[in-house]
């Protein structure tokens, strides 16, 4: 397997991370062994990260030991190719706000011991306040204000020179404008609140009217 970013590996096409639980699979994928090494086969269709890296993102600054604040962890399945990348040496504090989805979430991190899960509403960032500085948020929530609530828990958050990786769903925003100005207006908040842009994706045809964003923060 070719190593294309720390913790990310691909073959055949596919993408795969070591696997931190051998022999568990939480979403029925594919498990492949490769000497006494086992690995998860993750699906660029059902994972934003994912088909960000399929893209050809040029940066993804999630690496073994870091701190990851996760807004929008949903039902966990990105979480979980996060925690194998980031190992048992990093933590991931996964914000979800949905009873249907936290509920599911929580028998993974019975297994993924370095996923905390926390039920609360990311637009409130004084829910967990309690949480460490981390290097890295992701935030994947499905609102008009994401932009807004990234920043905020940036800075309440993120480590000086951290990064945000955010997933945009361009009709979460504004159905009336075209995704490519979404995403141009979103980048310049971003701009405007401390971040410089690294590299963004469109993610067509993976997932429909959807960006992903790598940016750092200047503080």
């Amino acid at each position: 397997m070719q190593e294309i970013f720390g913790g990310v590996f691909f073959e055949d096409r596919k993408l795969f991370t070591e696997n931190s639980v051998p022999g568990y699979k939480p979403f029925d994928e594919e498990l492949v062994k490769r000497g006494k090494r086992e690995f998860r086969t993750w699906n660029p269709r059902r994972s934003k990260l994912g088909a960000a890296i399929v893209k050809g993102i040029k940066s993804m600054p999630i690496k073994k030991g870091d701190k990851i604040l996760y807004l929008g962890a949903a039902h966990g399945m990105t979480p979980t190719f996060v925690a194998n990348i980031v190992k048992e040496s990093g933590i991931l504090y996964a914000v979800e706000f949905s009873d249907r989805c936290f509920n599911n979430l929580l028998p993974i991190c019975e297994k993924y011991t370095n996923i905390t899960p926390i039920m609360a509403d990311a637009r409130k960032p004084e829910e967990y306040y309690w949480i460490e500085k981390v290097d890295v948020v992701f935030i994947d929530v499905a609102q008009p204000d994401e932009t807004e609530i990234a920043i905020r828990n940036c800075k309440e958050f993120l480590k000086p020179g951290g990064y945000l990786l955010m997933a945009i769903k361009s009709r979460s925003i504004d159905v009336t404008k075209s995704p490519g100005l979404i995403y141009k207006e979103e980048m310049a908040k971003l701009r405007k609140g401390g971040f410089e842009i690294i590299d963004w994706k469109t993610l067509d045809p993976l997932e429909k009217a959807h960006a992903f964003i790598v940016a750092k923060s200047k503080d």
